[in-house]
């Protein structure tokens, strides 16, 4: 073994990076083909909506599994099953047939794509020193996601125009089924595990981790779970960013198309910019919390830089429902979701910190709690808007569940033992109790 150190650890963070682009490319595909699809096989557009709930039903149910699944048998394992269950099912959505063909399809397309976020977690936390987990779950959780979300339309309108719908369905199930033999023979759960990792670059990770996080699978314990204060304050705090991320997801075109009566190639113009916001924000929030832990120390310091974050992004959508004009509303909801974005992937090295001999539970814990928000989101707006006729409501919702989360993440995380309370800033940003 070479004494020189290797960067394996990056190459494995980049099979995580395309795993989540991936991931996100194909649930959101269906969306793209919405007319074909709900004319070939008869569907309403009631119907629909029900099929796209299926997918965080689904999604919700089985992150919130995948964690104990992910910690037990370890995350390469859990990966692998993942997208060839969900490549599968991309694969057979074009002949599903019926409408309970697809929302069946769909549930199961969300269990296979559950699991990716508690194991990519995982990964990191064995195979990046904390040091380096800002940045790198900020390339996951928060530029593969926004990127996905910029690339994703352009790609699979293209495929759509091509190939046909039916054709672009089978073309990503394909790039599933790549990724599954690129990593079969290239991913590892451990350091340890991997041939071409130097002695250098081991020790450089060891160094980084706490004793806990280098062990390969563990057994599940739920009470250390269940009783942890900080991963429900992450829960409550990913929630309220939840709402915000899905409610522009799903209503970000129709509120533009219908508050300032664009064309839909201007909505698509339109729409660019929150998410191009959201991979700024990102690469942001990785830098500022490797940054600040580097100096501090400080695993608290991550609850304040994602409190923060929160608490600016609800504020910044004030002048959407008071003052409202296509500039504002473009300009403002690009710096909410930029500075949401911030928070992107914070949230997983958050949960690793508050339980880091189980990160996949942690993690599908916190996951769950998002999946939620995926699910009432869009059902609350289209009530508000259904009841109201305005999407003014919806944003102040929007600010009061950040302002909720926000206040949760600065004000309640618990302090840890055994430490000296000063008035320093620095020492009063302690570690959470194992």
């Amino acid at each position: 073994m070479s004494s020189s150190r290797t960067n394996v650890r990056w190459l494995t963070l980049a099979l995580i990076v395309a795993l989540i682009v991936i991931n996100y490319i194909d649930r959101s595909a269906i969306s793209y083909a919405v007319e074909p699809l709900t004319e070939a096989f008869g569907i309403s557009k009631s119907q629909y909506g029900l099929i796209s709930s299926a997918f965080s039903i689904g999604y919700m149910v089985f992150a919130f599994m995948a964690g104990p699944l992910v910690d037990r048998y370890g995350a390469r394992r859990i990966l692998l099953v993942g997208v060839a269950i969900w490549s599968l099912v991309t694969a057979v959505t074009p002949i599903a047939g019926s409408f309970i063909g697809l929302f069946v399809t769909r549930i199961i397309l969300g269990a296979g794509e559950g699991p990716g976020f508690p194991a990519a977690s995982r990964t990191v936390s064995r195979w990046l020193p904390q040091k380096e987990r800002g940045i790198a779950l900020a390339m996951v959780g928060g530029v593969a996601v926004s990127g996905s979300l910029l690339i994703g339309g352009p790609l699979v309108s293209q495929l759509i125009a091509v190939l046909t719908w039916k054709g672009m369905f089978w073309v990503l199930a394909g790039l599933g089924a790549l990724w599954f033999a690129i990593a079969y023979a290239l991913l590892k759960n451990t350091p340890e595990e991997h041939r071409g990792v130097s002695e250098a670059e081991r020790a450089h990770i060891a160094a980084g981790q706490l004793e806990e996080e280098r062990t390969s699978t563990v057994r599940v314990q739920w009470r250390p779970i269940l009783t942890n204060r900080n991963l429900w304050i992450i829960a409550v705090g990913y929630f309220a960013w939840g709402f915000m991320f899905w409610g522009f997801m799903y209503w970000l075109p129709d509120y533009l198309s219908s508050e300032f009566q664009l064309s839909i190639t201007e909505v698509g113009l339109f729409t660019v910019a929150p998410w191009a916001a959201g991979i700024v924000g990102a690469l942001i929030g990785g830098v500022i919390t490797d940054r600040v832990f580097a100096r501090t120390g400080s695993e608290r310091s991550r609850l304040t830089i994602m409190g923060t974050a929160l608490l600016l992004s609800g504020a910044a959508l004030i002048p959407i429902f008071t003052a409202p004009s296509l500039t504002v509303a473009v300009t403002f909801i690009s710096i909410g979701v930029g500075l949401g974005f911030v928070t992107g992937g914070i949230w997983w090295v958050a949960a690793i910190d508050a339980a880091p001999s189980q990160p996949g539970v942690a993690a599908g814990f916190a996951d769950a709690a998002f999946a939620l928000s995926g699910i009432v989101a869009p059902s609350v707006m289209g009530l508000i808007v259904s009841v109201t006729g305005s999407f003014s409501s919806g944003f102040v919702v929007m600010t009061v569940l950040a302002v909720v989360g926000a206040g949760a993440m600065l004000v309640l995380p618990k302090r840890g033992p055994g430490r000296p309370q000063t008035l320093d800033i620095q020492s009063d940003l302690v570690r959470e109790p194992r």
